[in-house]
């Protein structure tokens, strides 16, 4: 006698009606997987690899009407819906069990207006794909520091990069978006067009519709900049951090670093009797004159013997990318952070505490130096609230074994509750948010009510998830 062995996704799948099932896939140009479709299993799987979820269906579109039917569809036989973009996304929440998954990841396009310093991307671009087309005409806009970010996670929850202290938050530099909302319309929303909607995309994540396209302002920059990118032993990260906290009192808008500690890699780049130490090192860029930049960035790179600097021109494209290696598909990754006030010194102590004892190699603790054009913008100007804070703190637990998921979430959670324990730190940034265990308000502050209040304007089923 045959066991039944379907899994509760497909049960789910096979309680829809046949001839609904039919119907959707009528409308679809792309692709509906079900469970029991051979592509479902990859489909499925996303960046993060802890993360291991089993939507009921997967729609692939191929453009705006696609995602109209998919979020008709689940609005129709009451599914949630989640939405994947062009990559990354720590937490998962692209992919949620029981969930009809709207895949934007083939809907790429980019298109430059060079005259009106412009540029529309589809909601399922990377930043690689935006800076492949803007750095043609030597523009950007204000986007991360990994090419195979997703622009649409990135955007709608705020989004830091090394143009943010000149030109702000990704969200700051949008002009307008596409987005189809639950009940199945298509809005374009600006400054002056659907305002509200416009202000709850701008830092309310994905709860509010699936956004198919981003209208963003372009700037002058590179296509050549100034990269640095230096390391110095852990021992020296008292000096070194004192210096960097003047720095950052009198840095210019167009320069801006990025600090973090880490383990040596073992590369012969770097020399071999400092593999494997803990280390302090900066990233970050000067687009201004590159004559001037060894000067500005003085104080850091002559604070103390570096173990390597690496710092000098660089395409602007290749510092969007220089990254990207160390964040490959399938690796394990737990992200969480909270903002400061100051950078103090117990700080810098906590930061080498845990770097000495992250059980992970690959796992960095970052600093972020904000301010300047993201704190120019009102805290209600956009839902985004956290631009107050002249820093971020981040820790990123990286690992490849799934045995050692337990150690690595418990470390980074251990370094997070020691930095919140300090006068100077409060609240959450959306993009690196650990599984999402904490209370939405510590994301929006004073702006949550507004927030909680359009959502049940736009979406009063909870189509798309909580704010």
């Amino acid at each position: 006698m045959g066991t039944n062995r379907r899994t509760p996704q497909e049960r789910t799948t096979d309680d829809l009606s046949g001839r609904a099932l039919d119907a959707l896939e009528a409308t679809i140009r792309g692709d509906v997987l079900r469970p029991s479709d051979p592509s479902y299993e990859d489909a499925r799987r996303v960046w993060n690899g802890m993360i291991d979820t089993r939507p009921t269906l997967i729609v692939r579109c191929s453009g705006t009407a696609d995602v109209v039917s998919a979020v008709d569809f689940a609005r129709e036989n009451d599914l949630e819906v989640s939405v994947r973009g062009g990559g990354h996304n720590v937490a998962g929440t692209a992919v949620h069990d029981d969930a009809l998954v709207i895949d934007l990841s083939e809907m790429t396009g980019v298109r430059v207006d060079r005259e009106a310093r412009t540029v529309r991307a589809e909601g399922g671009a990377t930043l690689g794909d935006v800076d492949r087309e803007t750095q043609l005409f030597g523009l950007a806009t204000a986007l991360g520091a990994v090419s195979e970010t997703g622009i649409a996670g990135l955007t709608l929850n705020g989004g830091y990069g090394h143009l943010s202290r000149q030109y702000g938050l990704s969200l700051d530099n949008l002009i307008s978006v596409d987005v189809v909302t639950a009940d199945g319309r298509v809005h374009t929303a600006s400054a002056d067009r659907n305002e509200a909607l416009f202000w709850a995309i701008r830092g309310g994540g994905g709860a509010f519709g699936v956004v198919t396209s981003f209208e963003y302002a372009l700037h002058e920059v590179g296509p050549e900049v100034y990269a640095l990118f230096v390391w110095f032993r852990a021992d020296d990260a008292a000096t070194v951090m004192d210096e960097f906290r003047k720095w950052t009192a009198e840095a210019p808008r167009e320069a801006g670093a990025l600090a973090f500690t880490a383990h040596v890699p073992d590369l012969e780049e770097f020399p071999e009797d400092s593999w494997g130490e803990s280390a302090l090192a900066f990233l970050g860029s000067y687009r201004g004159d590159l004559e001037d930049a060894e000067e500005v960035f003085r104080p850091v790179l002559e604070s103390v013997a570096p173990i390597v600097d690496f710092s000098g021109p660089m395409d602007y494209a290749d510092l969007q990318s220089m990254l990207d290696e160390d964040y490959p598909d399938g690796m394990r990754y737990y992200w969480k952070s909270t903002y400061l006030t100051e950078l103090s010194d117990e700080l810098v102590d906590i930061l080498v505490e845990y770097t000495d004892s992250a059980p992970s190699a690959l796992s960095t603790i970052d600093l972020w130096h904000l301010g300047d054009a993201v704190a120019d913008v009102p805290q209600d100007a956009t839902a985004f609230w956290h631009r107050d804070k002249p820093f971020m703190f981040n820790v990123e637990a990286n690992w490849t074994e799934p045995a050692d998921d337990d150690v690595n979430v418990a470390w980074a959670r251990e370094a997070m509750a020691a930095v919140e324990a300090l006068p100077s730190a409060a609240g959450r940034y959306a993009n690196f948010p650990g599984l999402e265990e904490d209370p939405a308000a510590m994301r929006y502050g004073e702006n949550y009510e507004r927030l909680v209040e359009l959502k049940t304007r736009y979406d009063p089923t909870n189509l798309f998830g909580s704010v």
